[in-house]
């Protein structure tokens, strides 16, 4: 939390190198053109996005959508087990339903129509990253964090996509503006800390573990409270419980019995560790690879950041919840995705140092003087950090692992044409998204991998990849022939004998990876037709 400055200050200031810091406020018309810019940018974003990052983008949001929506799709073993609460994907249904009102429900809207709407999200995200980084730290750093959140490879990347994180962090952005213990005192309303537990409610409703980051704040609102117990009781409890009520009435409405998704996830996640049945890293993980690959190279902005602005309740927000997610085995990309942008706004601070270096004898005013030109050491921080993250960004947003919606949109399209009758997906489960995309209420069959409640039991995906040609011969036995098959080329070298004796012929075949992630390299993704 930063101090309002006195006279005592003088000597810190000098010590420590800081930006100028203008009036915190922002005005409307200020607020339009820059959420307008963001929309416009997460918009060319969301149109750049043509690969596959994580199935949870289509099988727990859209898809659920366009079973709502349109009476057909799968529900994923989650939903039998009521650890996944509507509220997120319903979001999405609206979308749909306008899209087949206005007979706009072709496939590449179909495909692209829900990360457009994401978009609008991220952009708002984006707002309330440059409001909160101008309160901390006025108009100037905002202006270089806003800067980074754009520039960063893996915001690009991810923050437009149909994840429940990339929601949960928008979410998180907005509420850590709302909260009072988050910010200089004496600059909310009285009405503040009550749309922050609106918010922090609504992230926690969208995904459980949201509760991770919403207890570090509230522990902090807690101490600083003169009223701890009207806060308890007259704040939290009321708008939690509603929130919560809500949540639960539209599952119950879903499920068709009462069900307490948050209860639930807590038991699988946490309390029996069902998340390790996907892979599990070392407890460093994410302070060796996975966050610094997140941030990539506006890593020593960031921590150059933390140190010369001494935000510390910020900071720690970052360690909180990297130092609890590297407790749990299961460790994904996505799961810190929130505090991302946090780490992003010290980047920002730190190439506001950069530019007016001078300016911590400012004592927080904008200096009067006008920079004409950029100086020479913010040219090279700039340069390197676009020519460091915009390949990546580019790279893995339209090319890296871009097979799957390569071949969905093909699949949509034959069979807008009447080509396909029934399709069988010969991957690793959840390997390509589904209805979703495909909009067409045909028979589709793929391998499932629902967690066996006995340790060791391998799933349908597990024995298939383990020797492709006795699980397909087996399983041929009881099909319905196929009119399509698909699969990546790593399995179909040993299938291809199999495939031909069945009457089944390449049709088409879309480039997928260039280098392998957790399997051999799948360098292409195939559709095999049958002929007769």
């Amino acid at each position: 939390m930063r101090r309002r400055r006195s006279n005592n200050d003088n000597d810190a200031d000098n010590q420590n190198p800081q930006p100028p810091k203008s009036n915190p406020s922002i005005s409307q018309f200020s607020q339009k053109r820059i959420f307008a810019f963001c929309l416009a940018f997460r918009i060319l974003n969301s149109l750049l996005i043509q690969t596959y990052f994580n199935p949870d983008e289509h099988w727990q949001g859209p898809e659920v959508a366009h079973r709502i929506a349109f009476g057909y799709g799968h529900l994923t073993w989650e939903w039998k087990q009521g650890i996944r609460s509507y509220l997120h994907p319903f979001v999405f249904v609206p979308l749909y339903r306008l899209l087949a009102l206005l007979h706009l429900d072709t496939p590449w809207l179909m495909m692209r129509a829900p990360r457009l709407l994401q978009s609008v999200f991220s952009a708002v995200g984006d707002l309330y990253l440059y409001k909160l980084s101008a309160v901390l730290f006025g108009d100037h750093v905002a202006k270089w964090a806003l800067f980074s959140q754009l520039g960063n490879w893996f915001m690009f990347y991810c923050f437009s996509r149909t994840l429940s994180n990339s929601l949960e962090t928008v979410l998180t952005l907005v509420g850590l503006y709302f909260w009072p213990c988050m910010r200089s005192s004496g600059e909310c309303s009285s009405g503040s800390r009550k749309w922050g537990l609106v918010v922090a409610a609504l992230a926690c409703a969208v995904r459980p573990t949201s509760a991770v980051t919403w207890l570090y704040v509230g522990l902090l609102e807690l101490l600083k409270a003169h009223d701890r117990l009207k806060f308890i009781f007259l704040e939290v409890a009321p708008i939690g419980t509603a929130v919560l009520g809500l949540t639960c009435l539209l599952d119950r409405f879903m499920y068709g019995t009462w069900i307490l998704v948050p209860l639930n996830f807590l038991k699988f996640n946490f309390l029996s560790s069902g998340g390790d049945y996907y892979g599990t890293h070392k407890w460093h993980w994410y302070l060796t690879q996975g966050f610094p690959v997140m941030i990539f190279s506006h890593l020593p902005f960031c921590i150059a950041g933390i140190i010369s602005s001494k935000q510390w309740k910020f900071a720690g927000l970052l360690a909180w919840i990297l130092g609890f997610y590297s407790v749990l085995g299961h460790k994904e990309f996505r799961f810190v995705l929130p505090v991302l942008p946090i780490s992003l706004m010290f980047s920002g601070y730190s190439l506001a140092v950069i530019e007016d270096p001078g300016s911590s004898q400012n004592k927080g005013k904008v200096s009067s003087k006008k920079h004409t030109k950029c100086p020479p050491k913010m040219k090279v921080a700039i340069l390197f950090l676009l020519a460091t993250n915009i390949p990546m960004a580019l790279y893995m947003s339209l090319v890296h692992q871009r097979g799957p919606e390569d071949v969905m949109n093909f699949l949509a399209r034959e069979a807008l044409d009447g080509k396909v009758k029934n399709i069988l997906f010969l991957t690793p489960c959840h390997a390509t998204p589904y209805y979703a995309m495909l909009h067409q209420n045909l028979p589709m069959q793929f391998l499932d991998c629902t967690p066996s409640e006995e340790k060791g039991v391998p799933d349908e995906s597990d024995r298939f990849m383990m020797d492709p040609v006795s699980f397909v011969t087996e399983y041929a036995k009881n099909w319905s022939s196929p009119s399509h098959i698909v699969l990546f080329d790593s399995e179909e070298q040993k299938l291809k004998n199999f495939l031909f004796s069945f009457d089944y012929r390449e049709e088409k075949r879309f480039f997928h990876a260039h280098f392998k992630v957790d399997r051999d390299l799948q360098a292409s993704i195939v559709v095999y037709v049958r002929i007769r």
